[in-house]
């Protein structure tokens, strides 16, 4: 089997029309890849022409504040990818002269980036041969050849790493790579894959042996834990308390309300307020509570409930909260959950 010239041919034929397909940039390549990193084309391209349009070069993300950043990112998740956006900018202009650096080693080890996306780049703006390897390339593999390593373990990398290397077209690195994982995008899929159609269907070891579901394989099982916020949205309908993350916590850098965690959750907030917060519960206060959002994450699941304040006033600030007009809420980047909530009650 001509695996390359197979696959590159079905590409030809069935390959969507992206615009980070018609660029050597490697900056446009770069910002592409980060984005579509734990996202999907349909829901990734919006966001690549909004930053293509607010930072069309590095210079321009360089010498943008962290905040704007975050909150063109809104709504995509993992926002450490955008952080690192952020940070890896600011060291391509400083130490690099603005420019992408060209060998593996130098790209890889700025932050954000690992092997995968130091092949893209280095593959698609220059041609070089380094195959690419993420999750559509590793079922791709998985399914056709049979391999049955585990591709979360550091034997089953290098079973699929060493694949990878002899399948590659050399001369054709950048067409090559495009090609596997846009087959394991929208032909090998995850779920319901188009077997067939498919152009390897006689080659298939997954379709030969009725193993299209159990591969590829992983060893551990994501564990997941529960977790209970109960925000405190305090507002006087002309100002409102919100807090930046700034811990190592999920959705650092990004602004919500005060926050109060528990154990489960509860149906009383004077239970767990401090004595210092005793002010929120006042005569004058009118309290309500939400239904509990729940919000998933890949290792956690978050149980909110947001308990409305308002009161006559704002006097003082929760400890680490900001004051800011509540008609300005929408100027902050904030999580997809505050999000939600600000949409449906404030």
């Amino acid at each position: 089997m001509d695996f390359s010239s197979i696959l590159i041919q079905w590409y030809h034929q069935n390959k969507r029309d992206l615009p980070w397909r018609t660029t050597k940039n490697p900056y446009h390549i770069w910002l592409s890849e980060i984005i579509l990193q734990q996202t999907r084309v349909e829901q990734g391209l919006s966001y690549y022409l909004k930053f293509i349009e607010h930072y069309p070069t590095v210079n321009d993300l360089a010498n943008a504040n962290q905040d704007e950043v975050l909150k063109l990112w809104q709504g995509l998740g993992y926002y450490s990818r955008a952080r690192n956006l952020h940070f890896t900018a600011k060291q391509l202009v400083a130490d690099f002269n603005s420019e992408f650096p060209k060998t593996f080693k130098e790209i890889k080890n700025l932050k954000g980036i690992g092997d995968y996306t130091a092949a893209a780049i280095l593959s698609f703006s220059h041609n070089k041969p380094y195959p690419v390897i993420d999750g559509n390339v590793y079922r791709v593999l998985a399914r056709i050849f049979g391999v049955t390593e585990f591709i979360d373990t550091l034997k089953g990398k290098k079973v699929f790493a060493k694949l990878a290397e002899e399948l590659l077209d050399k001369k054709n690195a950048a067409t090559y790579n495009q090609a596997i994982m846009e087959f394991g995008a929208i032909q090998c899929k995850p779920k319901l894959p188009l077997c067939k159609e498919c152009c390897f269907q006689q080659y298939c070891y997954a379709f030969k042996h009725n193993e299209i579901n159990n591969l590829p394989k992983k060893e551990k099982q994501t564990k997941q834990r529960n977790r209970y916020f109960n925000y405190l949205v305090v507002t006087d309908n002309i100002n409102i308390l919100i807090q930046k993350r700034n811990n190592k916590d999920i959705w650092n850098g990004l602004f919500d309300f005060p926050i109060i965690e528990t154990n489960e959750s509860i149906n009383n907030i004077d239970n767990i307020l401090s004595n210092e917060l005793n002010w929120l519960l006042d005569k004058s206060t009118k309290l309500s509570k939400s239904n509990e959002f729940v919000h998933q994450l890949s290792h956690q699941k978050i149980h909110a409930t947001f308990w409305l304040f308002k009161v006559d006033k704002i006097k003082k600030t929760i400890p680490n909260s900001i004051k800011i007009k509540y008609s300005d809420i929408h100027q902050y980047p904030v999580a997809k959950l505050i999000e939600n909530y600000i949409k449906s009650f404030l």
